[in-house]
């Protein structure tokens, strides 16, 4: 599918930090963009293709004209994807259109209904995953100097992915990983550009906005399951970052639906 597709209607899908309990093969063809995986913040441009490993916590913010594909792989399944995220800046033309035409063919079968389009997918599937071990011998990955500001904020990442929806506050997380509040709300600044509770609240108000919108849960229910103290103290938590109630994002999100119906 396309970028714009995968997002769905509200940006806040892809910008957001959250996972996806699916792998993700993400190939950039037009614009610049920054993502955030593990914690750690980077630019991300054309010809740049991510994976994101299922269970990572990521986000991702693309420009007006930031235009590109996404393939996304059942986790467990027998077509392999790296275990660990990867950006990969591919620079020769002949990958970019080997890419480029592996993901059209994919769409197309599947937009297609012929008769063993599931095997053609497949076989589609196991191409793309040597374009990527080619990619990663002869590109290789772009890594980043890893500094102990980026190796914090990617542990605290990886708990508050875990944990997001026990209601700890951030320094119960950074009591877990031995270190003070300010020591970790500095580490995130400089790895994830925003502070400690930032990246924490921005997860729970994802997961808010995915339960409230996508589903038929009461609100009250929805407090319950993301630790919340009581459904007041969670819809005054969702107006706050939203500008919606619970209920007017529900509403929102039934109008769009419809509207994408009719």
């Amino acid at each position: 599918m396309t970028i714009a597709q995968w997002t769905g209607a509200g940006t806040w899908r892809a910008e957001l930090p959250h996972s996806s309990p699916r792998h993700a093969l993400v190939w950039i063809t037009r614009g610049q963009g920054r993502c955030l995986v593990e914690g750690v913040l980077r630019g991300v441009g054309v010809h740049t293709a991510l994976c994101i490993p299922a269970g990572t916590l990521f986000a991702l913010q693309m420009g007006k004209q930031g235009f590109g594909s996404v393939c996304t792989v059942p986790a467990g399944g027998p077509v392999l994807m790296p275990d660990e995220p990867m950006v990969l800046r591919i620079r020769d033309v002949r990958p970019q259109a080997e890419l480029t035409a592996i993901l059209e063919m994919m769409q197309r079968e599947q937009n297609s209904n012929r008769a063993f389009a599931d095997e053609a997918l497949d076989a589609h599937a196991s191409l793309l995953t040597v374009w990527l071990r080619r990619a990663i011998i002869d590109d290789g990955e772009e890594r980043l100097e890893m500094t102990a500001a980026h190796r914090l904020t990617m542990a605290y990442a990886a708990l508050v992915e875990r944990d997001y929806a026990t209601g700890k506050p951030m320094s119960a997380y950074a009591a877990a990983l031995g270190v003070t509040p300010t020591h970790l709300t500095r580490a995130c600044r400089a790895s994830a550009g925003m502070t400690a509770s930032d990246l924490l609240t921005r997860r729970v108000v994802h997961a808010a906005r995915e339960l409230l919108e996508t589903g038929d849960h009461p609100a009250n229910r929805i407090a319950s399951v993301l630790g919340f103290r009581s459904a007041a103290y969670f819809s005054r938590f969702v107006l706050h970052h939203t500008g919606h109630s619970p209920t007017a994002l529900r509403r929102r999100s039934g109008a769009r639906a419809g509207g994408t119906r009719g």
